[in-house]
């Protein structure tokens, strides 16, 4: 009798281990690393509510290859080492086939290397260059280059007869690295830096820095780098001193809650953006125009709130590593391989084309040129 017990319990546990791997592939996870709360939240609270919306589409459409898709987010809050731990869990213990984010470049560039060394893929959300530039293998992310949006600004402001201006930059990673671009191709657009200051992100009043930059009567045109409280902070600073000259903010101002907390004094501001922005203005045969439209539609519709660019390069994370999964499956290595051969994808930044060489995929002309008109974003016309 325990003879039949014990082949009876060891039939069951045979039995339960051949069962468990097809149950274990009933899903597909996916993590993400945003920072829903805190003081980037305004990045990743659109980034999260999208991909969540997004998945919720796949698994009702039937998932990936006929496997649901589970959507496993992380709450960094913005800060680095919370990402560090939470890239290190996703991997490990969720064994998650690729990874959306951070919000952040400072947390993307701290969590790099653990996805070089797990051989994991890492789509970031976040802008800086130096995220792609030089190549990581496993590492690529879906925001325009800091680059491209440094020279969407030079060139429009030669347009406007600016050659001499003033640097303001956070000190954040995206800070710093958009500062880089900006006194690096100064030089060679025409445009001479007279002053360039960095500032503490966390900052409330900004006006002393202002002031210093307001006393060179040289300046006729100011560029801030930075992301949201500072941006505002710049905003209101300036035209709370009287200063009118030109204010140009760096591609990470496309939410328009960042209008809102600067009030007035962000019309008239000018940055570059991807069409998310200006979709409604787009001709009706533009190839982004009716993904833009339904993104916007969707999240606008479920959320009742706008759509911003930080939601929609979430979006284009989880478009980039859907398309790669339904090639290459779970396995990581191939999805990072089907990620570089993708070509002609329309996304809400632009057209995406990967290769061995660019783990962006976009060119210059996935920017727009946008302004600030009655606290609304329209495409900016000159002055």
């Amino acid at each position: 009798m325990k003879h039949r017990n014990v082949l009876f319990v060891i039939a069951v546990l045979v039995l339960s281990l051949a069962i468990l791997p097809a149950a274990s592939a009933e899903t597909i996870k996916i993590g993400a690393i945003l920072a829903v709360t805190g003081p980037a939240s305004f990045l990743g609270g659109p980034e999260a509510r999208t991909l969540e919306m997004l998945a919720e589409q796949t698994n009702a459409a039937g998932g990936i290859n006929g496997q649901k898709v589970e959507l496993i987010i992380k709450d960094s809050g913005a800060n680095p080492e919370k990402a560090i731990s939470f890239a290190k869990q996703l991997i490990e213990e969720e064994k998650v086939v690729a990874v959306l984010g951070p919000s952040t470049s400072g947390e993307t560039m701290k969590i790099k290397k653990i996805f070089e060394e797990e051989g994991t893929p890492l789509v970031s959300c976040a802008a800086a260059e130096v995220i792609v530039n030089p190549v990581a293998q496993y590492v690529f992310k879906t925001p325009q280059k800091d680059s491209y949006a440094a020279q969407k600004i030079f060139e429009t402001m030669k347009t406007l007869g600016i050659s001499k201006i003033a640097v303001l930059a956070g000190n954040t990673g995206f800070g710093k690295a958009g500062k880089e671009q900006l006194l690096k191709l100064a030089p060679e657009m025409g445009i001479a830096v007279v002053e360039a200051e960095v500032y503490d992100a966390k900052s409330t009043d900004l006006s002393a820095v202002v002031a210093k930059i307001k006393a060179n009567k040289d300046v006729q045109a100011v560029v801030n780098w930075s992301i949201v409280p500072a941006q505002a902070i710049v905003a209101k600073n300036m035209r709370q001193a009287g200063w009118d000259v030109p204010l140009f903010q760096s591609h990470g101002f496309g939410n328009i809650k960042y209008v809102e907390a600067a009030g007035a004094a962000a019309e008239g501001i000018i940055f570059p953006a991807g069409r998310l922005l200006v979709a409604e203005q787009l001709p009706a045969g533009h190839p982004q125009k009716a993904l833009l439209m339904a993104y916007i539609a969707a999240y606008e519709g479920k959320y009742k709130e706008a759509a911003s660019t930080f939601g929609g390069h979430a979006y284009d994370a989880y478009i980039v590593a859907k398309a790669a999964i339904e090639k290459a499956g779970t396995d990581k290595a191939k999805i990072r391989d089907e990620i570089e051969k993708i070509k002609n994808l329309p996304g809400t930044g632009g057209i995406f084309s990967f290769s061995a060489d660019d783990h962006n995929g976009l060119d210059i002309d996935s920017f727009e040129m946008i302004t600030v008109k009655d606290g609304q974003f329209v495409p900016y016309e000159g002055m």
